[in-house]
């Protein structure tokens, strides 16, 4: 009998989120995403994926591991059906592809039965991308030209058994063994019975694209020994065959500095990407949690005032990109533009505020080699005269270091705010529990408010927090610091340069010496 399709039915995505790597999800997986109202998500989704989704969107965690299901696979099929019989956009999110042993085919035949629109986006299988993230290719021309995928929960000594353990014995080439460490020992004995040479090699990827991944490698005759020495856990995908030779040759994520390191991103999100990319160039998995939001005024009248009076000022003082910003957007709504800024000259805290300057095609006459506010104070001495007018234009709450050494040299300051910043909507409840199954290595503060909001949004103590307990607390300069410090938080490190840059650059040389000191995990 032909289903009758609901007419007020979602539609329900089976998308697949790749091996754990955020950034290897499909374009068309992320669309999907961006117009979800409900995600349905796996354990072995990268939780940064989920800020993909719009804010208000229902999260609903179904993740299963050998020893625990959060929801029976009867359970997650009703349930897509019933959220999408709500005419909600679902999109359910399962590691690596979903019709890649990951059940997306059972999922897909309960919402066909059930009359619901669905799309399949295939996903990176994991039996691919962990083993390429290992260095282990495949295939190579050289050592293989078969591809074998095989499920590793099924018992292989049990009686009715679906897989052809002679034939896969007898195949050469590579076989992926997905989820099968708790079964290593049978598959191995299994496939050495059936004629596999007990020398073959083998290699386990755990956690593979995570900042968790650890590669063991060994023969078909000891590997289960050496994952027993070396304490691997699930999830491990098993690569037997000559390719595995080629590891030691083309490991490639290995060599990178922050391999290995997960670190937490407190920046606001306009801001985050160009930290996160450059840590993430190194090799470290980045979690973005803004703990801040730049936020527009309620009441422009002041600032307005001060752009009408535009051509009276001989310096404008700008002590963040976000300043430039939000003034430059002002002076705009106000009819104004460059030109309006003939008359003054313009100084920048530091490198980050004076690039966003040279953006709108102006050149800051005085960047300070110190980027904080006393330096911009001493090195305008002997440049700003008695009874000069000077603009500020700069965030709320701002220290006030700044407009009163100005004043103390006879200046004429106005201290005005253009924009403010607000604690940041985040969900705290989310990112404890991300941390709770992925410990954080590291949270970088760039400013004293991302200290500040970040203690707020948490509500205890970093050392309290399961998976954060170890986290190495990183401020960019030594305001910062003295802000986490006041706030009872153990400073690891600062940036010796006050910059983005300076403290990239303090982050891998602290963990280049904890290498070198035999500290490295």
């Amino acid at each position: 009998m032909k289903k009758v399709m609901h007419s007020q039915a979602g539609t329900v995505y089976l998308i697949g989120a790749g091996p754990g790597d955020h950034k290897l999800i499909t374009l068309r997986g992320a669309e999907c995403l961006k117009q979800s109202e409900v995600v349905v998500y796996d354990r072995l989704v990268n939780p940064r994926l989920l800020a993909l989704a719009p804010p208000q969107a229902e999260m609903i965690y179904v993740g299963k591991d050998s020893n625990r299901h959060v929801l029976s696979q009867d359970g997650i099929n009703r349930l897509l059906v019933g959220k999408a019989r709500e005419g909600k956009t679902v999109a359910r999110l399962k590691g690596g592809d979903p019709f890649v042993f990951g059940r997306g085919g059972e999922e897909a035949e309960e919402l066909r039965e059930a009359g619901i629109p669905f799309e399949v986006v295939p996903g990176i299988t994991s039996a691919i991308a962990v083993p390429a993230y290992a260095g282990i290719p495949v295939t190579h021309r050289q050592y293989s030209s078969t591809l074998t995928l095989v499920t590793g929960h099924e018992d292989p000594f049990k009686p009715d058994s679906s897989i052809a353990w002679d034939s896969l014995a007898g195949l050469g080439g590579t076989l992926v063994f997905l989820m099968g460490l708790e079964n290593l020992p049978e598959i191995t004995r299994r496939l050495m019975a059936e004629g596999l040479a007990g020398d073959t090699p083998v290699g386990l990827v755990q956690w593979g694209t995570f900042a968790e991944q650890r590669v063991i490698t060994g023969r078909l005759g000891d590997i289960v020994s050496r994952a027993k020495e070396s304490g691997l856990t699930p999830p491990v995908v098993t690569v037997v065959g000559d390719v595995v030779k080629l590891r030691e040759t083309l490991k490639w994520r290995e060599t990178k500095p922050l391999f290995g390191r997960r670190i937490l991103v407190t920046r606001a999100r306009e801001q985050a990407s160009a930290l996160s990319k450059k840590l993430e160039s190194l090799g470290a998995e980045v979690w973005e949690y803004p703990a801040i939001e730049i936020a527009p005024l309620e009441d422009y009248a002041l600032i307005d005032q001060k752009i009408d009076e535009i051509e009276n000022y001989r310096w404008i003082i700008f002590t963040s990109a976000n300043g430039v910003q939000a003034f430059f957007a002002r002076l705009w709504e106000k009819g104004k533009d460059v030109r309006s800024l003939q008359s003054a000259s313009l100084a920048a805290i530091g490198p980050g505020t004076s690039q966003a300057l040279a953006e709108r095609g102006l050149r800051a006459e005085f960047v300070p080699s110190e980027f904080r506010a006393e330096a911009i104070a001493e090195g305008l001495k002997g440049r700003v005269d008695p009874g000069d007018r000077v603009l500020l234009p700069r965030a709320r709450g701002a220290r006030t270091v700044l407009p009163e050494t100005l004043s103390g040299m006879g200046a004429e300051v106005d201290d005005v705010v253009v924009y403010e910043t607000l604690v940041s909507s985040s969900d705290p409840d989310r990112l404890k529990q991300m941390m709770r199954d992925h410990p954080v290595d590291m949270v970088t503060f760039t400013s004293s408010s991302t200290v500040s909001n970040f203690m707020q949004l948490i509500g205890e103590r970093p050392e309290k927090v399961s998976g954060l307990e170890k986290a190495v607390m990183a401020c960019i300069g030594p305001i910062t610091a003295a802000t986490a410090e006041g706030l009872g938080l153990k400073v690891g490190l600062v940036a010796s340069e006050y910059t983005i840059e300076g403290l990239v650059d303090q982050i891998s040389r602290y963990y280049n010496e904890e290498k070198e000191g035999g500290r490295d995990r």
